[in-house]
């Protein structure tokens, strides 16, 4: 697994873009495209969902009202599989009226078909929480400023 060059850095950065944009406008067609017949989506509770179940559950519930990430970090398996991690933080409308963001890690894999076009293949977010252990000394290291 190598980091994504710039020009696929940029695709990956795009479709993902595209998938954000989609969400929140609940355009189906554009999630249809984007979404591989085989995706599986994985909530931040542990919900799993299929590509129809996940299509359903935005056209019926309009959850999304802004999806924010942070910096991601975009590697590659050969030429056609890709891995992005990363931060979000999902504004969405509650269940009972209201609004809430959710806040976490995502990773996310795509596969690059024969005509060029990322589809996304898999999601799942990870909320943040409480952390049990202490920062390792490495961790401690990477984040203090240079």
């Amino acid at each position: 697994m190598t980091t994504a060059s710039p020009a696929v850095a940029e695709e990956l950065l795009a479709a993902e873009r595209r998938r954000q944009e989609a969400l929140i406008a609940v355009d189906l067609d554009a999630l249809d495209e984007l979404f591989d017949d085989s995706l599986v989506h994985i909530h931040a509770p542990g919900l799993v969902q299929d590509k129809q179940q996940l299509l359903e559950h935005t056209a019926t519930r309009r959850p999304y009202l802004e999806i924010t990430r942070g910096d991601l970090d975009l590697r590659v398996v050969g030429d056609d599989v890709a891995v992005i991690t990363g931060p979000i933080a999902n504004r969405m409308r509650a269940p009972g009226g209201g609004e809430r963001t959710l806040e976490g890690v995502v990773t996310q894999v795509l596969h690059r078909e024969a005509n060029g076009a990322w589809r996304f293949i898999s999601f799942q977010m990870t909320p943040y929480g409480e952390q049990a252990w202490p920062s390792l000394p490495s961790e401690q290291r990477a984040s203090d400023p240079a």
